[in-house]
């Protein structure tokens, strides 16, 4: 029995990407949150051992998602041409900075001198905004290309890094101040806020239905898991509730997953390509042509197929 012919409309129709996997997915997961650590660690004003702690833990999410990616490589041995394109590829850009950031933080870990811990925090927040920058690069995923998804990146990569913070303080008995948690209250919502931003304008100026599909199933569940809940928590805490470190610690936990949940559905389920599109449809004779045509997109009234 043959198989059926797909028609035009499907094969013309976004597709899954499939050239990134769960290993290009977790270099986004782990190092975005691990440059957000680096450089909240290097001016928490911590003591020496919590702050050690914090950045050991930083430059290890870092490394896996490097490992993650490097592994992700067909053939891993020609790695090093990713130092070649520093004037066009932020894939390069990210490969030098990455050079300054187990640099910089070996030595603050290795000292835990001011200056050694500041450089290498900066040097953390260049990294979370290279990676930002990387998949908005990628112009052929309407999910990566829109504007909005850089500061989608840097928003919840800072929520995390705040959210492992406060782990970190949480276990190691290092003192969470007011300034500390209300500065988590503040970034969780703020990425709330950028996250609704986000989709809005991904619905307003088009994107295929698929994407769409996923990105608002996962709505709700962010909403609660990676906002709301602990929002709450770190209100608790500052409002003098019993059991304060628990409190920051379970905030931080949430944060943290309900980032790397949103990463890796941005990076792997939502990522559908862009298709094809007809801008006029053909028309026999002399007559005149049809309407646009772009299938698998959701319709945006006034917009033009392109």
């Amino acid at each position: 029995m043959k198989k059926p012919v797909p028609g035009a409309s499907t094969l013309a129709a976004p597709k899954p990407q499939k050239n990134w996997d769960w290993r290009a997915a977790s270099n986004f997961i782990a190092g975005g949150a691990g440059g957000a650590l680096l450089f909240f660690a290097s001016i928490s004003g911590f003591e020496p051992a919590p702050t050690r702690m914090a950045i050991l833990f930083a430059l290890i999410l870092i490394g896996c998602g490097l490992t993650c990616v490097w592994f992700e490589i067909g053939r891993p041995l020609r790695a090093l041409n990713v130092y070649r394109h520093i004037a066009t590829s932020w894939m390069t850009r990210e490969a030098f900075v990455a050079l300054a950031v187990f640099a910089t933080g070996g030595l603050a870990w290795l000292l835990v001198q001011p200056l050694l811990a500041l450089l290498a925090g900066i040097a953390g927040l260049a990294f979370l905004y290279s990676q930002a920058r990387i998949l908005a690069a990628n112009k052929g995923i309407p999910a990566w290309r829109h504007p909005r998804s850089v500061s989608l990146m840097v928003a919840t990569g800072l929520a995390e890094g705040a959210g492992f913070l406060a782990c970190v303080a949480s276990m190691s008995g290092a003192s969470i101040s007011f300034w500390h948690a209300l500065a988590l209250l503040i970034l969780i919502a703020i990425r709330a806020l950028v996250w609704k931003g986000y989709l809005a304008g991904l619905t307003a100026e088009g994107a295929p239905e698929g994407a769409l599909r996923v990105l608002d199933g996962i709505a709700p569940r962010l909403a609660v898991f990676g906002h709301v809940l602990p929002g709450l928590a770190v209100a608790a805490a500052l409002a003098g509730m019993p059991g304060r470190p628990a409190l920051m610690f379970a905030a931080g936990i949430l944060v943290v997953a309900g980032g790397w949940f949103l990463k890796y559905t941005l990076v792997r389920r939502a990522a559908f390509t862009q298709g094809l599109a007809v801008v006029r449809l053909p028309a026999r004779g002399g007559g005149p042509a049809g309407p646009a045509v772009k299938p698998g997109w959701k319709p945006v009234p006034g917009a033009k197929a392109g």
